[in-house]
């Protein structure tokens, strides 16, 4: 090689994904044009070529810049023509050589070169035998954990003295990147590539043992798995020789013996039954065991057909109902009527009552206390901001942690297919892209679809026409009328102040003191003292804030007993303001003296009813109509009516018929902060704006409720009860109510018709009638 004479000017041959060293024997095939006609350049005169690697292996047709401007010299030792037009040479890398330039690049790559000369082998040192010791250590590592190398290379491996032979010819054989091997060609000190291949062969042998140790973890767990399926089937064969029960048979025969106590239906059997057998011929450590066992849980769990015996008894039902809840004779009614049913016709479907009412009117409780009576379970579940329809019908068992809808889990829950199953909130019930639960309710709550209600997750009918189905709500207006026709509504409305008191004596007081670790004799609350509980310290319809208040009183007193004051205490009305500081609520608003363009009004909203002032005043103008208070679309309609209506019928009012002309009037409801709307406020805006336009007095102890038409007639409104309790409050002795409402006051306590006077009213001139004063 030493003595090889390389002329100045060689075809040269672009090889690409490979670096030819020195010395290195391979055969290549030869396919473009150019690269043709260099071979056969190089076989017409001394079958000498220059191979140079391309930068980029994916062009096609090279340019002087895209090749590598180091590479090797080699001989065509043999040549073969294909079929396909293609070429096969077989070269021997000779020595390094530089390329300088192109003399020509047509019909092929002319190139170049001058030769590389390398520094001559150095003096044997103990430093480049240790070298060359750990590079030869580190290649049979290497061959050790797989990498392949021809069975020659190793054999000349161990002849090679020279330190940079020793380089060229492991980096020939390691199967390097182009970028990198061609970095190894470019070193000419022979030492310094021998220490760059020693650093490339510490990473692959880095890279090897990680990848044999992936392959042998591999390995392990398969065989790990293979054996213990091994195992597990000699261990079921040794049970068997031995007569021992196989835990598995045990759980798939205590799993038969439930569902024979289960009691399902023939449908429902057949399909537990092909998933018994199913689960039967699993493998337990397969993905869908796990699953399919929970599936058959859920199946043999449920209360297909167990069944709680009601009390028939009418009597005793009427007494726990007496017991738990005062008044209310309505919904008790509706119980009894359930009962007396039931004991004449034994399979009724159950109804769907709904209890509509402010909060703290007793609804949640009330559902307790029907199921007391009937000696059935007693669940609840919130459907306050649900918005999942799979919350009420289950996940289909395809997706990981399915579960059923929350309505099978509580009759699972409750142990019985006849509970009392209570759905609170249901008007805060929400929709969402995950699905409307108020539509998964229209099967649940359909009498006559709910006996073969379908869960998701469970996809079998299963019977829910035996349990009593108890809903309640605030408001009746954001529940869809699809679900409001399923529904038999049953009002619960506001308590009066005797009616509080009574329930105070009776319920609350006993029940804080308990809860507050007190006796009956410890403290005792007088009437008055509840009586101003009831209205100087809470404001509601229902009983939640008079009972917090009850405790915070309990509370204190139970205090001193910790502290050694032992002494009864009696909390009297004078009391009542040390325990809880000054009254809370003034008493609502009412007139001192009769006003002209003032009008009481009653308003109802969801915690109760309230009194509403209606103030009018006629002022120099441009005959507009200002309207202020925070007031809605509704009451603002309502107020140009009554604007319409005193224009119309202004001679019969005594009211100059052109009074608009140069006159503004302004109607305004005071506390403006508040929104206020409804269709009940008529009346009231009508009887203040004819006051203030004919001068007339309203009377101070009159209040009245309903709406008008533009020709004077009266229209019925609701929550008559709530109105009526909001006026007894304010002391307002005359109730002005239209004429079609006389039939809801059966609704009225008797205690309650006998402190107010009603006046029936069909025409806006009857309820001036009644209102107005005669001029002064």
């Amino acid at each position: 090689m030493k003595e090889l004479t390389i002329p100045e000017v060689l075809p040269l041959l672009p090889v690409r994904d490979i670096v030819v060293f020195p010395y290195m024997i391979l055969p290549l095939f030869v396919g473009r044009d150019k690269s043709v006609a260099a071979v056969d350049a190089a076989l017409s005169r001394d079958r000498l070529i220059f191979l140079a690697s391309q930068k980029d292996v994916s062009k096609e047709d090279p340019e002087p810049d895209d090749i590598y401007p180091v590479g090797t010299v080699a001989m065509i030792m043999r040549m073969l023509k294909l079929a396909d037009g293609r070429v096969k040479v077989l070269v021997q890398g000779m020595a390094k050589a530089r390329l300088t330039g192109f003399p020509s690049v047509d019909p092929y790559f002319a190139a170049r070169v001058e030769r590389l000369e390398e520094s001559a082998p150095p003096e044997p040192t103990l430093e480049i035998e240790a070298l060359m010791r750990m590079v030869r250590d580190q290649l049979a590592q290497l061959m050790q954990l797989g990498k392949n190398f021809p069975p020659e290379v190793s054999v000349v491996l161990d002849n090679i003295e020279d330190p940079g032979s020793l380089a060229d010819l492991i980096a020939s054989n390691l199967g390097l990147k182009v970028a990198k091997a061609q970095e190894l060609l470019e070193v000419v000190d022979a030492l310094e590539r021998l220490r760059k291949v020693k650093d490339v062969l510490a990473n692959e042998l880095e890279v090897a043992t990680v990848q044999n140790r992936i392959q042998s973890q591999a390995k392990e767990e398969m065989g790990k798995s293979q054996r213990e399926y091994y195992l597990r089937e000699q261990l079921r064969a040794i049970q068997a020789e031995l007569g021992e029960a196989d835990p598995r048979a045990e759980e798939i025969a205590e799993l038969r013996q439930k569902l024979e106590a289960a009691g399902l239906p023939k449908e429902a059997r057949a399909e537990a039954d092909k998933q018994l057998r199913r689960l039967e011929t699993m493998h337990p450590e397969a993905a869908e065991y796990s699953m399919l066992r929970t599936y058959m849980d859920w199946l043999v769990d449920l209360p297909w057909s167990h069944a709680t015996r009601d009390n028939l008894d009418l009597k005793k039902a009427r007494k726990v109902l007496d017991e738990d809840h005062f008044n209310l004779e309505k919904v008790k009614e509706r119980i009894l009527e359930f009962l007396a049913v039931r004991k004449l016709k034994k399979d009724m479907k159950g109804p769907v009552l709904c209890f509509v009412g402010p909060p703290g009117v007793g609804k949640t409780s009330l559902g307790k206390s029907i199921a007391r009576a009937l000696g059935r379970q007693f669940v609840r579940i919130s459907l306050g901001g649900v918005r999942d329809e799979a919350e009420i019908r289950g996940h289909r068992r395809t997706y990981v942690g399915a579960l059923p809808g929350r309505v099978l889990q509580s009759i699972k829950q409750a142990g019985t297919c006849n509970p009392v199953f209570m759905l609170d909130e249901l008007d805060k019930i929400g929709a969402d892209f995950r699905g409307d639960p108020s539509a998964a309710l229209l099967e649940l709550l359909d009498p006559e679809q709910n006996h073969a209600f379908s869960d998701h997750y469970i996809n079998l009918p299963f019977d829910l026409s035996k349990v009593l189905f108890i809903a309640t709500a605030n408001v009746l207006d954001p529940i869809p009328s699809a679900l409001k026709d399923r529904l038999e509504v049953i009002r619960l409305t506001g308590y009066s102040t005797e009616e509080k008191l009574s329930i105070a004596t009776r319920y609350l007081v006993p029940r804080q003191l308990k809860e507050n670790g007190l006796k009956a004799k410890d403290a005792r609350f007088s009437e008055k003292a509840l009586l101003k509980l009831i209205t100087e310290y809470t404001l509601e319809a229902g009983l939640r804030n008079l009972e917090r208040e009850i405790g915070s009183v309990c509370r204190k007193i139970a205090r001193r007993f910790a502290e050694g004051n032992k002494k009864p205490v009696l909390v009297s009305e004078t009391a009542v303001a040390g325990f809880l500081g000054p009254p809370r609520f003034l008493p609502e608003e009412e007139l001192r003296e009769s006003e002209i363009g003032v009008a009481t009004g009653l308003a109802w909203t969801e915690v109760g009813g309230e009194i509403l002032l209606v103030e009018v005043s006629t002022m120099k103008g441009k005959g507009d109509l200002t309207m202020t208070g925070h007031l809605g679309d509704v009451m603002k309609e309502s107020a140009q009516a009554a604007l319409s209506y005193a224009r119309a019928h202004a001679a019969e009012l005594g009211i100059d018929a052109n009074f608009l002309e140069g006159t503004s009037v302004h109607i305004h409801v005071p506390a403006g902060a508040i929104p206020k709307d409804g269709p009940s406020a008529g009346v009231t805006m009508a009887t203040a704006l004819i006051s203030a336009l004919s001068g007339r007095r309203v009377s101070k102890d009159v209040a009245m409720t309903g709406e008008i038409t533009l020709r004077g007639k009266v229209l019925p409104i609701g929550g008559l009860k709530e109105k009526v309790l909001a006026a007894v409050r304010a002391h307002i002795g005359t109730i002005i109510i239209p004429e079609r409402n006389t039939k809801d006051l059966e609704e009225i306590p008797p205690h309650l018709r006998k402190k107010v006077r009603f006046v029936s009213a069909s025409t806006m001139d009857e309820v001036l009638a009644a209102a107005l004063e005669d001029p002064a």
